[in-house]
């Protein structure tokens, strides 16, 4: 029997923060990042995730992004906040705000804190109930390695039976496939949206598994389109060849440029001034820069195009 439609899939790169060169927040920049992505074919939008360098971002500059993104976007895709925070109390205060700022989704990791800082199921399945009360838009689950919390695809499908609100789930660990292949298995209708994350670089592998969105970076969604298009059409041997044909500028963004390659590109193709980062992370090495784009080129990306 078919699964039942998402209520959102395909694309949902993630939105990068665009600072000065001085590290201040470039809001005129942030408004023509997210115009060339939603022109470039991205199915919604996710902020404030780690390749946003939420981790370098105070409260107060969450919330001025999080009202000013929502604000330009204006309904033109959905947008994902995410809103990650050890404490239940403020990740779901977080959660309620970016609901009644017009969030389509929001997406949460399980509570962390640097290396060794954990708790177990009974201490994460409460933080989900606490972190989903008044929610009417559905919770992601960011399952990746960065928290260091073991999730297991019988724990997510327990949460995702139990809690109404969780419905998505992004598998970022090793052999995504398998677990979410897994987690649908044990979830069924429950289990809305297993999605590929980690910059597309296990896509095609996540998409046989079922996969139904894929969270990449933000630099190309054109291209990525170019795989989810035909795969959700059920032209399977087109998809593989777009994702053989980008797959080298997956792997470079994945293992070499992270997550300051979105706004590489965009700087190259002048979407944006500065693609500095914030301080104390170091720039993007420049034979990193020059493999990025002796690879982006051939491939013709919007984004390299979108300010000419």
């Amino acid at each position: 029997m078919p699964r039942p439609t998402p209520r959102h899939q395909g694309v949902f790169p993630v939105v990068p923060t665009v600072f000065h060169a001085d590290g201040a927040l470039d809001l005129d920049g942030q408004r023509r990042c997210v115009d060339f992505m939603i022109d470039a074919g991205s199915d919604g939008l996710c902020i404030l995730a780690n390749f946003s360098e939420q981790f370098a971002l105070t409260d107060a500059e969450r919330e001025t992004l999080t009202r000013e993104i929502l604000a330009h976007v204006a309904g033109r895709v959905p947008v994902i906040v995410t809103t990650s925070h050890f404490s239940a109390a403020v990740c779901a205060a977080r959660n309620r705000q970016a609901q009644a700022l017009g969030a389509a989704m929001v997406m949460v990791m399980p509570p962390y804190h640097g290396a060794t800082l954990r708790v177990g199921e009974a201490q994460i399945a409460a933080f989900f109930r606490t972190v989903t009360e008044g929610l009417d838009i559905p919770l992601m689950i960011q399952d990746a390695p960065v928290s260091g919390t073991p999730l297991s695809a019988a724990f997510l499908a327990q949460l995702a039976r139990e809690l109404p609100a969780v419905r998505y789930f992004k598998i970022e660990v090793p052999q995504a496939a398998e677990k979410l292949r897994t987690l649908i298995a044990l979830g069924g209708d429950a289990i809305e949206g297993p999605w590929d994350g980690e910059e597309g670089i296990t896509l095609w592998a996540d998409l046989l598994a079922g996969a139904t969105g894929a969270m990449t970076g933000g630099g190309f969604p054109d291209g990525m389109r170019q795989i989810l298009d035909p795969w959700r059409a059920g032209r399977h041997d087109e998809a593989c060849a777009a994702y053989a044909r980008w797959l080298p500028l997956i792997n470079w963004e994945n293992r070499q440029g992270g997550f300051l390659t979105a706004k590489a590109l965009m700087a190259a193709g002048g979407v944006i001034r500065c693609d500095a980062p914030r301080a104390p992370w170091p720039p993007m090495p420049e034979g990193v820069r020059a493999g990025l784009l002796d690879i982006a080129r051939p491939l013709d990306p919007l984004v390299l195009r979108w300010a000419r």
